[in-house]
């Protein structure tokens, strides 16, 4: 009960602070740009928690750090749930080429212009929302968070709602339809709770790829996509041989991935990106 009141309390007071700095800037600032250990970015001013952290130096170093172990300079990286860029454009210099996704309109634009301040050539963008069939979707625009901006979910949350969301309705596509052909050793998905669904629809291209970071937590299950660990697990592929927990420090033979992801799900405990590895 007092985690849950210390949570609406902070969430509340960021609104606040988004408000107040947007309204000291201006309604006619768009963007601010800075410089960062990711690169030159240009930030929403509103966003308290990816763009923040860049105005204050640099976000995900350590994440990024963990993503060129698996990459070198001929492979093809895949990023859905590409935000601002603030991953893709740094790994971009120690990989082939990266493809980025990114659903939100308003983040795919502040994305577009990243990539022209850092001269970034081999990323190639996608506006697109990654799904496991043609459909409409709802989605929410958050904006003290704009990289929690989601697919409407399932179950009603503060988490998702605290800073009153515009809801639009975007087009959904199955990678494996829309990418077709198209082969990536690095996967990374981080779309803030449709992961289930986008690696239903594109089954075909994870099985090609040697190494797939996922985010997984727990209250994305329950309330986004309101699917089992079970579900979850049955989407990825079997030809991955470890499953490494980074925020945890472990590492497991893939075998035991319903049985480890089970139980960061009953203790409630999520990771920003478990890594499936292979050595195909």
């Amino acid at each position: 009960m007092l985690k849950a009141l210390y949570w609406r309390v902070n969430l509340s007071i960021k609104k606040i602070k988004s408000k107040r700095l947007k309204k000291k800037l201006g309604k006619n600032v768009k963007a601010i740009i800075t410089e960062s250990k990711n690169g030159i970015f240009a930030v929403d001013p509103e966003d308290l928690e990816v763009g923040q952290k860049i105005r204050s130096g640099g976000f995900a170093i350590d994440e990024i750090n963990r993503l060129k172990q698996h990459v070198n300079s001929n492979s093809n990286v895949l990023i859905i749930g590409s935000h601002i860029g603030s991953v893709a454009i740094p790994l971009s210099n120690h990989c082939k080429s990266i493809t980025a996704i990114e659903a939100n309109p308003k983040t795919f634009e502040l994305l577009t212009i990243n990539i022209q301040l850092n001269n970034s050539t081999n990323i190639n963008t996608h506006n697109v929302f990654a799904n496991n069939k043609y459909e409409k979707v709802d989605f929410l625009l958050n904006t003290v968070n704009s990289g929690g901006s989601k697919r409407k979910p399932k179950k009603s949350n503060f988490l998702y709602e605290y800073d009153n969301p515009k809801t639009i309705q975007l087009d959904s596509v199955p990678l494996d339809e829309y990418l077709k052909g198209e082969k990536f050793d690095l996967i990374l998905i981080d779309i803030e709770g449709s992961e289930y669904f986008a690696m239903k629809g594109m089954k075909e291209i994870l099985s090609k790829c040697d190494t797939l970071v996922v985010e997984f937590l727990p209250h994305h299950l329950k309330n986004v996509a309101d699917v089992s660990v079970e579900e979850f697990v049955s989407v990825i592929p079997t030809h991955f041989e470890k499953l490494h927990l980074p925020d945890n420090n472990q590492v497991h033979d893939f075998s035991k991935t319903q049985e480890i992801l089970q139980n960061l799900y009953d203790s409630n405990l999520g990771e920003d990106g478990i890594i499936f590895t292979s050595k195909q």
